[in-house]
């Protein structure tokens, strides 16, 4: 069984994969630590399914997720959350912005925490400004309206103890709020810097205008949770054991 699992959601990414399993290939290995990387195809248009069925022909780490229809980046990361077989998680993103040097400095925090979520201190999308400024008023709307400080809530660079994820239940857009999720199940979660490098191939899926009023109301039906959560302290169980003869 392997030690760690990394999960990446891949939709239309035929340009950056081959670079891609390259590179995190060679930071993996050098960890010495046994590993399986999961691509979830998520009903992909173009050749990124047929290019990761021939890196599982050449290395039986690689395995290979398909959703039988596109169904969205949420879909795509439980889809993978439910095969891994590691004792730590990593789940990053298939464009090369995220760098796979980072994920040993994820994995070191997993000693004391359960969850590590990464904060993309300079971001890597060139001249995107509007994008820049809407993420920094999205964080801080999100911030104010459930009493959290995260930094950096769009990023899905992240690492876990697999026990995080058992009790996980996530519905669509909830992706960017596992740790959130994580964190009302009592499980300790931290947030550090991680690199953001900028898009080489393709183009990003999400605009800024179509994300934000989902992503709003999706941010509603977290508070809603944490303002309903079961808060209760059992003083006194008595004649809770099974009697057998």
């Amino acid at each position: 069984m392997p030690d760690l699992s990394i999960v990446i959601p891949v939709y239309d990414e035929a340009e950056n994969l081959p670079a891609l399993w390259e590179e995190l290939r060679r930071v993996l290995e050098g960890l010495g630590l046994a590993f399986e990387v999961i691509f979830v195809d998520d009903g992909s248009q173009d050749d990124s399914a047929a290019i990761i069925r021939g890196f599982r022909e050449a290395d039986s780490r690689v395995r290979l997720v398909g959703l039988k229809a596109h169904a969205g980046e949420t879909a795509a990361t439980d889809a993978g959350f439910k095969a891994v077989r590691g004792e730590r998680v990593v789940v990053m993103d298939a464009d090369l912005q995220n760098d796979p040097h980072d994920i040993p400095r994820l994995l070191a925090h997993l000693d004391r925490w359960d969850a590590v979520t990464g904060w993309r201190v300079t971001r890597g999308d060139g001249d995107g400004w509007l994008r820049r400024l809407s993420a920094r008023v999205g964080n801080g709307v999100r911030n104010r309206l459930s009493g959290e400080a995260i930094r950096d809530s769009g990023c899905t660079f992240r690492a876990f103890r697999r026990e995080c994820l058992r009790d996980l239940v996530l519905y669509h857009g909830l992706h960017r709020f596992i740790p959130t999720l994580l964190a009302l199940n009592g499980y300790r979660v931290i947030e550090v810097p991680v690199s953001h490098r900028p898009r080489r191939f393709g183009r990003s899926k999400y605009g800024v205008w179509n994300r934000a009023l989902v992503a709003f109301a999706d941010l509603l039906a977290v508070c809603w949770m944490k303002s309903r959560r079961l808060r209760y302290d059992v003083a006194e169980d008595l004649g809770g054991d099974l009697v057998r003869e």
